[in-house]
Order: structure tokens, then sequence, then C-alpha cells
């Protein structure tokens, strides 16, 4: 594999992505139920994954499960009915992830992309004030549970012929802004994670990712920003083909780079 270097010409954001990128893949994708995780899966099923939506929201779940059901292929085929795995990474345990990777095992046998959207802002606030379990909740969320959900599923990851991981970063987890506390400081972990993945794994046909998602017109942004003007920003729909790209054979080889939607 080639460790990714945005500035070496290698830019998803201009790439468009075949109609029919993910067909035949197996994709997870966690927090798929608002934001740009509805966004993306929306959009894989579209491009022919089978999805795998890992969710807290039984409701939630069946109401995505739902609006897939209605959609069609590009190629104007029936999508792939999505799976639904309730898993609420706050609270979940050794057992909870291991129901999900052997329920993957016993179905598919492999994982072909695993996207890690779920994320928590918690508060903002100088780090001297911050709240001591808010912070223990957002790293644990941000980066302590995307580790764990990637170490159990990396057998099936592994048994892909070309497996995509792929960590949600942001422009604060690469040059610190204060009062963004443990979020920023969460996504500098993702930052490393990948990094550390990506070496580890560079032999292999699995390729490690990070995407900075940028200003979107979603929940987490209107809590960090409240009195910004929404209209003023895009759409998450309008910022997943990068996500199709670094997920789909597009990026085969493409491993350990942090990436803009944007």
């Amino acid at each position: 594999m080639t460790v990714a270097d945005p500035r070496a010409g290698f830019d998803p954001r201009r790439i468009e992505p075949a109609p029919d990128a993910l067909a035949g893949r197996v994709v997870a994708i966690t927090g798929p139920t608002a934001g740009i995780g509805r966004a993306l899966a929306l959009e894989c099923a579209r491009r022919g994954a089978e999805l795998i939506l890992l969710g807290r929201s039984v409701p939630k779940l069946e109401g995505l499960d739902a609006e897939i059901g209605r959609l069609t292929r590009y190629d104007g085929s029936p999508v792939v009915p999505p799976v639904l795995a309730p898993l609420d990474l706050e609270n979940a345990l050794a057992r909870d992830y291991d129901a999900i990777a052997e329920a993957i095992e016993q179905r598919w046998g492999r994982l072909d992309g695993l996207v890690h959207n779920a994320s928590l802002l918690g508060q903002l606030a100088p780090i001297e004030q911050f709240d001591v379990p808010t912070w223990m909740r957002v790293m644990h969320v941000n980066l302590n549970a995307a580790f764990a959900l990637t170490q159990v599923l990396m057998p099936a990851l592994r048994a892909s012929s070309d497996a995509a991981v792929l960590f949600t970063s942001s422009g604060v987890g690469r040059r610190g802004r204060a009062y963004w506390g443990a979020y920023a400081v969460s996504k500098f972990g993702t930052e490393g994670l990948v990094q550390v993945l990506a070496a580890e794994l560079e032999q292999t046909r699995v390729r490690v990712n990070a995407i900075n998602p940028g200003r979107a017109r979603t929940a987490m942004r209107r809590q960090a920003y409240p009195s910004e003007d929404a209209s003023t920003l895009p759409e998450p729909s309008a910022l997943v083909a990068p996500y199709v790209v670094l997920l789909g054979p597009q990026s085969r080889g493409i491993t350990g780079g942090s990436f803009d939607a944007q």
C-alpha cells in the first residue's frame, strides 16, 4: 500500500465515484440515523452496498431502514435491505461488540468497509472548568469505542479482499482550538490511531484513513454554533462523495491519510 499524503496528489474530492462503486461490498456505519451518517447510509445504499447500521436508537434505525427501502440504486435496481445492529457505544460491553462481530462472521464472513461516524461534542469550555464525567463520555464514544469496535471487527476486515476503515476527524483534531476540550483531544487521538493502525496494516489488504467533513448543516454544528445561519452551510448529502471514494476501489492502496470532504 501507499501511505497517503494529500499533498502528493490523491484527493477524494476530485474523484467522481462510480454509480456502482460499492456494489457487493459489506459496509458498517456507526451513527447512521442523522447528519453525515444518515446521508452516507443513503448514498452507500444507492451505490450498491450491503449496509450494517450501528446505532443506539432502534426506532431511528427502523425509520432509516424504511427510508432506504424506498430507494433505488443508480442503475434502477432495488437497494439491498440494510441490517440493523443496535449498539450503544457509550454503554456497550465486550459481549455487545462480540455479538456484532459474530453476526457479521456468520452472515458474510468478511467486512469490506467500516465507517466510524458516531461522535459526541460534549461541551465547549476551558480545560480548567471542563466537566470530568463529560470528558470521559466524549473520549469514550469518540475514541475508545472506535478502537474497540475496530479491534473486534479486524478479523472480518482482514478476510476482505479490499477493506477500508474510515474514521471521522475534525479541523480541531489537527490544530487545537481553545474551549474545544475533549472533542478536540479525542480527534487528535483519532488522527493518531489512524496513523498507527495504517502503519501496522501497511502490508495487508486493509487500508485506514481519516476524513474531516467540515462545516455542515447538522445537529452537532448547531450545538457548537447556535447563532450561526444554518442556511449558509452545505447539506450533509453534498459531502458524502469523498467518503464513497475512500470506501470503494478508487482509493485502493491509499492508507494513513487524513482528508477533507470540502
